[in-house]
């Protein structure tokens, strides 16, 4: 078999393919993909070729571990069965194409038990899942974010999360489109976020940075409580670094989070098929498959674009 994909083959090279399938196994679940996400974390430092050496990684490779699809085949003992829509967390079934990431395909041969059975009506959201249980998992600590640097995708999970948890947190962003509209919380330009007396700096106890910018983290420090919180919830290329005064002075804490569990993915799915976290308004661009050489640096380097999706339907 078969399947279209989109293949890495370097930085900046980047193409829809027909890539061979591995045959599933008498275990496995072969899932027609509907919508992929374009992760601007991970992928594209992939794409600018800053991406660290982890284990498996490297080129030619299958991009996306965002996916929801339905199951078309399974087999006969599986808690998944065929029509099923699911969350697919990426496969690896390309042949000699690395598959690290692998779910920004027409279709994946993937073990039952990576899937995450969805509400049969949901869309593209369902694509959302990963970043959804990303800031989940931020949170599963139990101690609620005072001030999320951020406001993307991520972040406005993040706050979102925190709202519904009975937080009520402050975001920084310092692109104006990204500030704009009502959130249910308030969304700050950080140069203008000082107390009322404006003789010091506003303090939070719990600070988590969804950027991925290390340069920030010497202003964070600046304004931590004594004895507070940095959580760094976006990926870092190189070496992270701070003042080691400030730090000392603040007695700073540095927490590191990481991938989402499973536990994180289905206390997620629960809490977006009962009402409670809203998927809406996060996808701003889906486009078919087919223009997956354009999307990707369009949501790479548009600001205007919160998160791209890729629509399989069709492709052939």
């Amino acid at each position: 078999m078969e399947t279209k994909a989109v293949v890495m083959q370097g930085p900046g090279d980047l193409a829809l393919r027909s890539v061979p399938l591995t045959a599933a196994s008498k275990d496995d679940v072969l899932v027609d993909i509907h919508f992929s996400g374009i992760s601007t974390g991970t992928e594209k430092l992939l794409w600018s070729g800053e991406m660290p050496p982890f284990p498996g990684m490297g080129y030619p490779l299958v991009p996306g571990y965002e996916a929801m699809g339905e199951v078309v085949e399974a087999p006969r003992n599986s808690q998944i069965s065929t029509g099923d829509k699911v969350f697919v967390p990426g496969a690896s079934c390309f042949g000699d194409i690395r598959g690290l990431f692998g779910g920004a395909c027409s279709t994946v041969s993937t073990s039952a038990d990576r899937l995450v059975r969805l509400d049969g009506g949901i869309g593209p959201e369902g694509a959302l899942l990963a970043l959804a249980a990303t800031a989940q998992h931020v949170l599963a600590t139990g101690v609620l974010p005072d001030l999320i640097v951020g406001h993307g995708v991520l972040g406005r999970l993040l706050a979102r999360l925190t709202v519904l948890h009975g937080g009520n947190p402050v975001v920084w962003e310092t692109d104006p489109g990204r500030r704009a509209g009502t959130h249910g919380y308030d969304v700050l330009d950080p140069a203008y976020d000082q107390p009322r007396d404006y003789r010091s700096l506003r303090d939070y106890a719990c600070i988590v940075d969804a950027t991925g910018d290390p340069s920030l983290l010497n202003t964070l420090i600046r304004h931590l409580t004594k004895g507070g919180e940095i959580v760094l919830a976006g990926f870092y290329p190189g070496s992270v670094s701070f003042a080691f005064p400030m730090a000392f002075m603040k007695e700073a804490r540095l927490r590191i989070a990481a991938e989402w569990t499973r536990e994180d993915m289905d206390a997620t799915v629960a809490l977006v098929a009962d009402g409670r976290l809203r998927l809406d308004d996060l996808i701003t661009h889906c486009v078919p498959a087919d223009e997956a050489e354009t999307a990707y640096p369009t949501a790479f380097s548009d600001k205007a674009c919160l998160k791209m999706i890729l629509d399989w339907g069709g492709t052939a």
